[in-house]
């Protein structure tokens, strides 16, 4: 039987998740404005001002990817860093 604490997460395991929260938290944004964006186009609603923020938060999760990546590679326990 396993210990209820190996499930947790760990220091290092949470230490992750906050380093990649503002991409998750662009990711999320995104997906917000591809269902709103999906849903004006069921309706027959679309505007220029829906597929602008669709455009801007797909942008939002580029930057962040680029910058979590820089993240990354910039730590020293990274197995990224070569």
């Amino acid at each position: 039987m396993r210990d209820h604490h190996d499930d947790e997460p760990t220091a290092d395991d949470l230490t992750a998740i906050e380093a990649e929260q503002p991409l998750i938290d662009a990711e999320l944004a995104w997906l917000d404005d591809e269902i709103k964006a999906l849903d004006a186009i069921e309706r027959g609603t679309v505007s220029a001002l829906d597929i602008r923020r669709l455009r801007r938060a797909e942008r939002a999760v580029i930057r962040e990817m680029f910058a979590h990546l820089a993240r990354l590679t910039r730590s020293p326990d990274s197995g990224l860093a070569a």
